[in-house]
């Protein structure tokens, strides 16, 4: 009997490492699966705000003025009034990005900033009365643009460089205040057009959740020079100086221009 027991108890003390090797796969625990590296591969869409500065030039409003008010080209030499535009910028922006090779990121956007930049200034006119003079202002509203860009990505930073061509809704103005014999006359000339330019910007985006990313961004727009009209108000002091035909008259002028924009964003990642 006592042999018989000792052997079954042998046996149970043999089975309990077999019992032990049959659980142990289940009873390991597994490593967390390795996430997949983040990529800046796809399209998004998101919105900023900011704020910018201009440097426009406009010529002429002096011979403007005279010339208009003379019906004859009095003025001698060219004046270019120099003013310089601030304000705030608010928008939306959509692309796409490609990420390869495997830390190169190139992409194309597509982007829209109404603005509130404006400005003006003041320029005597030489042949007129003392204080005769007129006041300059101009205003940008909306800024469109399509830019390509070109990236370096470090994991969830991208690091790049833009380029492309951007437009803008301008509109100015020039009001004059002049003697004309004897009597006051205050004329505002103004025109409106659209001006087109090239971009070139810089900016750092972040993704700081896997579908959601911030950027800042500084944009440099070159929109050269351009020739507007400006048109001339109606003034019922122009009948009684012999001025009537000043009424609606079109005046040509030219504008020259660049912009500084910083923009800070978000972006959704699709």
């Amino acid at each position: 009997m006592k042999a018989t027991l000792l052997m079954g108890a042998a046996l149970s003390l043999l089975a309990i490492p077999a019992f032990g090797a049959d659980l142990e796969p289940e009873m390991q625990v597994k490593a967390p699966p390795v996430p997949p590296p983040f990529t800046w591969t796809g399209c998004y869409g998101g919105a900023h705000v900011g704020g910018g500065w201009a440097s426009k030039s406009l010529t002429d409003p002096v011979q403007l003025v005279q010339d208009s008010f003379s019906a004859a080209p009095v003025t001698t030499g060219v004046t270019a009034v120099s003013f310089s535009p601030m304000g705030f910028v608010g928008g939306g922006q959509i692309g796409c990005d490609y990420q390869f090779a495997p830390t190169w990121v190139v992409g194309i956007e597509g982007a829209a900033s109404g603005s509130t930049l404006k400005g003006s200034t003041t320029v005597g006119l030489p042949l007129g009365l003392p204080g005769e003079a007129a006041s300059v202002s101009g205003a940008m509203d909306l800024v469109p643009s399509v830019t390509a860009r070109i990236g370096y990505a470090a994991d969830r930073w991208l690091f790049y460089l833009k380029g492309g061509v951007a437009w803008e809704g301008s509109n100015f103005s020039v009001g004059n205040s002049i003697n004309v014999a004897g009597t006051t006359l205050l004329v505002n000339a103004s025109g409106s057009g659209t001006q087109t330019g090239g971009l070139l910007g810089m900016g750092v985006e972040y993704a700081f959740l896997p579908n959601w990313s911030a950027k800042l961004e500084y944009d440099y727009i070159d929109f050269g020079t351009r020739s507007f009209s400006a048109s001339i108000g109606t003034n019922a002091a122009f009948a009684a100086t012999g001025l009537a035909a000043l009424s609606g008259a079109q005046v040509p002028v030219s504008i020259t221009e660049n912009e500084h924009l910083i923009k800070a964003g978000v972006n959704y990642r699709f």
